[in-house]
């Protein structure tokens, strides 16, 4: 009897001792499985994550790049045309300024001491906008490679016909290449008449300065037909066009003063 009690219990302790280690057997590889599995997966959306901006990152560096460059090239292209456009431009820009400096002490009507402010306003950036082409495309920043600083150095040989406007006529005294550079652009004038202006004051300087800018910008006019017609680089040409339709505004609203005076 002490023999079968005793089997009994034996039996029960072993499964007693299987039952818990079976237990204690799930219970570790449980989240040995599941660590595992979340440790695979953070390690996928870390490669992920770190490998998409980088992607993204180096796509939008190329995309700037590239559009750049057809930027830079875009600016880089000109011809001749392009060169003689801003070269001759800014002396003929000068020639208006070197007018417009004389209206606030000499001019009689405000509107045409306002016409002289504007006129220097549009005229002063556009030259400064010329001269950086120029530099840009490694041309002289003037017809002859040297520094003009305004139009009363000019020696252009250039003789307005101011009751048959907007005729020019031209003089035979060609003093220097400059002269005979500007001999060559419309609406140019000459020492003479730079002279004549300088000595005008009130309503006689209002009437030589509206003669002589009209034709003057009609020149301008002239000129930016020519690059729009011969010139490849997008910013002078935007400029041609630019200088026509004010400078074509302007012509009316002189001869308008004109009229008026």
């Amino acid at each position: 009897m002490n023999t079968v009690i005793r089997r009994t219990a034996l039996g029960v302790a072993a499964a007693a001792t299987l039952t818990l280690a079976a237990c204690s057997s799930g219970t570790t590889s449980t989240p040995a499985s599941t660590t595992a599995a979340s440790t695979t997966a953070a390690s996928t959306t870390a490669g992920s994550t770190t490998s998409a901006p980088s992607a993204g990152q180096t796509s939008a560096t190329a995309t700037a790049s590239g559009a750049a460059t057809a930027m830079g090239s875009q600016d880089a292209v000109h011809n001749d045309a392009d060169v003689m456009f801003a070269q001759q431009m800014i002396f003929h820009h000068e020639g208006a300024i070197a007018m417009a400096d004389l209206a606030p002490t000499r001019a009689g009507s405000q509107q045409v001491k306002d016409l002289a402010v504007k006129i220097k306003a549009e005229q002063n950036p556009e030259i400064e906008q010329m001269n950086g082409w120029l530099q840009d495309w490694f041309a002289a920043t003037d017809m002859n490679g040297t520094a003009m600083s305004s139009a009363g150095q000019m020696s252009s040989a250039m003789d307005t016909n101011l009751d048959g406007m907007p005729g020019m006529g031209q003089e035979s005294e060609m003093s220097s290449s400059a002269g005979a550079a500007a001999a060559s652009m419309p609406g140019m004038m000459s020492d003479t008449q730079m002279t004549e202006l300088t000595a005008a004051t009130g309503t006689e300087f209002d009437t030589l300065f509206l003669q002589l800018m009209i034709v003057h910008h009609q020149g301008a006019v002239e000129m930016a037909d020519t690059e729009l017609a011969d010139g490849s680089n997008p910013a002078a040409l935007a400029l041609a066009q630019s200088i026509k339709t004010s400078q074509t505004q302007e012509i009316a609203d002189m001869q308008q003063l004109l009229a008026n005076l």
